[in-house]
């Protein structure tokens, strides 16, 4: 499987290229989608749909009668302005694939590619269901992400097992990071004010004074993980936000603040949003009030033991037993984990970093990957779908 994705190799490089130099925004992967459709269609016998969470697009492939694995890529770009000054850098001014979705739009082809030549040499029995997804990088006025959306749309009725894998700039080509258990945070953000009276600056004795209050309601903030939360749980709380308006001389009403809260434990999610209000409320014993919006983002992320499993076989396979880096799951987020409460799944890191020493973190205006991920990312996916329709690996 890894000899014939070499082959394609070319081919990927110049899907991946031209992503990369046209990036689309969440919900607006209108060419991103049209490039998605025209590549399926020229694969062949794969049943097609399109506008699915806005400008989604499936593919179905293979005749039933046997079990369905979905995969799943995702297609939007961020608001960055890329610095870098390669051929294939973005012309969308403002707009930059600073995370890997171009690379990942390429490799679901690929595997589709790849997929679509081994039914038909095998007369494979069952489906694989290629999920193109929009907008994971951010979500609707709904606070719906693409992920979402497409659930509710039923992109993964009748889905046994869904798989995905997400490059990493910072990790060597040639390694994958592979887990059971928690692989994602929950994602939830905090925007609230702190509401006094202000004044005079020469007279703050005559009012209340919202600046004060921000210390106290900071220190409470802050003491939420080392003093109300269990130790042992992984947790983040960071204040992004700080805002005021007014003049040397004037004390204001408001101060904003924004925040995210990042967890595992679906009960500790909510002792977070609990405890984030009880700091709030400290401005009420300094003579203030407080308002407060708590926004709800993705749920954490969970790989099935045993689609992980599949994926690391996998991979071992390709790549030998020490390709494996064993670093512990970190608090970022993933919409992916929509799909994984539908059906067993997991995600596969795949090393993608650049070997000159420079570090090209994600959403950083110098992002890149090593390209000899591309082959490599859709040998993994495609093997793995391959061996569950065969039932080589079972759930």
């Amino acid at each position: 499987m890894l000899d014939r994705a070499n082959a394609l190799a070319a081919e990927l490089v110049r899907l991946r290229r031209d992503l990369h130099t046209h990036p689309e925004l969440s919900f607006a992967e209108t060419r991103t989608a049209a490039m998605v459709v025209d590549t399926l269609a020229e694969i062949g016998d794969i049943t097609i749909r399109t506008g699915i969470a806005r400008t989604g697009v499936v593919g179905e492939l293979g005749p039933g009668g046997g079990p369905t694995i979905a995969i799943r890529a995702d297609m939007d770009a961020l608001p960055i302005i890329e610095a870098n000054t390669t051929a294939y850098a973005s012309q969308n001014h403002g707009v930059m694939h600073a995370c890997g979705h171009d690379a990942h739009t390429a490799m679901l082809l690929g595997a589709a590619h790849l997929l679509r030549e081994q039914f038909a040499n095998e007369r494979l029995r069952g489906r694989v269901r290629f999920i193109f997804q929009p907008s994971e990088e951010s979500w609707d006025d709904e606070g719906k992400s693409g992920g979402l959306r497409m659930v509710e749309e039923g992109v993964m009725e009748g889905v046994d097992a869904v798989i995905a894998l997400h490059v990493d700039s910072t990790l060597p080509m040639g390694k994958v990071t592979i887990r059971g258990g928690w692989t994602s945070a929950a994602v939830d953000d905090f925007t609230g004010s702190l509401l006094a009276t202000g004044g005079h600056g020469a007279a703050p004795h005559e009012g209340t004074d919202p600046i004060y209050m921000l210390i106290p309601v900071l220190t409470a903030l802050y003491g939420i993980k080392a003093r109300r939360i269990d130790p042992v749980e992984p947790t983040v709380l960071s204040v992004g936000v700080v805002e005021a308006q007014g003049a040397s001389n004037v004390i204001p009403s408001e101060v904003r603040l924004q925040g995210t809260l990042r967890s595992y434990n679906p009960r500790v999610r909510e002792q977070l949003i609990s405890e984030v209000e009880k700091a709030f409320a400290v401005t009420r014993a300094f003579g203030g009030d407080y308002r407060l919006k708590i926004g709800r983002g993705y749920p954490a992320g969970w790989n099935d033991e045993r689609v992980a499993g599949w994926l690391e076989q996998v991979a071992g396979a390709m790549l030998g037993s020490d390709a494996f880096d064993h670093a512990p799951a970190g608090l970022g987020a993933e919409d992916f984990a929509y799909m994984c409460q539908k059906a067993p799944g997991a995600m596969l890191m795949l090393g993608a970093a650049i070997d000159d020493g420079v570090v090209r973190a994600h959403h950083t205006p110098i992002f890149d990957i090593d390209e000899r991920s591309l082959p490599l990312g859709a040998a993994i996916l495609a093997e793995t779908a391959l061996r569950f329709l065969r039932g080589t690996v079972r759930l």
